[in-house]
Formats: structure tokens, C-alpha cells, sequence
């Protein structure tokens, strides 16, 4: 279980340098893979949480799972962003996608 929410978060990263990039360069990103990126990065908290609820929280994953979190409410302060139809402040979109990377650094060092 814990593997496969790597892989999920791995995914959801890809997807969130992806819609980064576009916001970067002052464009929207596109719904769908706004969408996506959203409900992957939920399902690797879902597969988190029954992680944790059936072996017990380590030090390690529970700070992981808290910065990612932290991480998801900062992608709903974004997507907030995109429902008004205006483009996000840069500096929140790096402060969400450098506490993801941590978090999933984080939760990588366990199995490394």
C-alpha cells in the first residue's frame, strides 16, 4: 500500500510540474488536468490514511503525510484561484509544489 501511494504521489507530481509550468509562464492551466491532479493527490492521501490507521503512524510517514496535507489545502487555496478565473500568485504556487516535494521526499526516505 505504501508503494502504491509513491507511485500515485509520483504521478500527481508529474501532473504538478505540468500545471505549474503554465501558470509560471502566466497562462491557466487547463481544467482536466487540474481535475486530475486534484483527485490523484487525494487518492494518495486516501491509500495514506489507510496506512496509517492500520500499521500505526512512523515519524517519518506521519510528518510526510502531514506536509502533504499542507500541501492539499494550499491546491484548494489555487484552485479557488482558477474558479474566479484569475491566475494564482507565483509565490503560492511554488510554496505548494516545494511542501509537496518535501512531503514526498519525505515519505520516499522511509523506503530508501
Amino acid at each position: 500500500m505504501f508503494n502504491a501511494a509513491l507511485i500515485v504521489f509520483a504521478i500527481t507530481a508529474l501532473g504538478g510540474l505540468m500545471l505549474a509550468k503554465r501558470v509560471l509562464r502566466g497562462q491557466f492551466a487547463p481544467w482536466f488536468l487540474s481535475l486530475l491532479h486534484a483527485l490523484l493527490g487525494a487518492v494518495g492521501l486516501v491509500l495514506l490514511i489507510i496506512l496509517l490507521v492500520q500499521e500505526g503512524p512512523s515519524s517519518q510517514t506521519g510528518i510526510g503525510f502531514g506536509l502533504l496535507v499542507l500541501a492539499a489545502l494550499g491546491g484548494f487555496f489555487l484552485a479557488s484561484f482558477h474558479v474566479r478565473k484569475k491566475l494564482p500568485p507565483k509565490a503560492v504556487v511554488v510554496v505548494h509544489a516545494s511542501v509537496a516535494v518535501v512531503g514526498f521526499l519525505t515519505l520516499l526516505s522511509v523506503v530508501l
